[in-house]
């Protein structure tokens, strides 16, 4: 059964996409720890990062690099900071937020509440920088 994430690359759930290449899709995270936190994730399914081979695993990163480019130009903050738990979703993803303190990084705390017109805002501010 196809994962969620596979779903949304699909277009058959909606997302506020960020960017997109022959591999690689980036899309904003709907329960976000900040503004501007940002899945991306492989379009082949793959459960587990560290099971993506040689080529696609750098080229993965190199992607997941641009895409943090584009969210620093986007947003103030002294870093993107970037996580991989893979819980979550049995496909890997790689989880990228504008951060000011280590405090940003906390999933255990309650998510930003944001209108679709606010993540419609936040997509296209960073797709434009991406």
């Amino acid at each position: 059964m196809a994962s969620i994430f596979t779903k949304i690359i699909n277009g058959e759930i909606p997302c506020y996409k960020v960017a997109e290449n022959e591999q690689f899709f980036a899309f904003l995270d709907i329960g976000p720890v900040t503004e501007g936190h940002t899945l991306v994730v492989p379009k082949k399914e793959t459960d587990y990062l560290f099971d993506i081979e040689g080529e696609e695993y750098q080229a993965l990163f190199d992607f997941t690099k641009q895409v943090a480019a584009a969210i620093k130009q986007s947003f103030v903050c002294d870093r993107v900071g970037m996580t991989v738990v893979g819980l979550e979703v049995p496909h890997a993803h790689i989880h990228l937020i504008p951060i000011n303190s280590m405090e940003d990084m906390n999933f255990y705390r309650d998510k930003k509440e944001l209108t679709s017109n606010q993540f419609e805002m936040i997509a296209k501010k960073i797709a434009s920088n991406f």
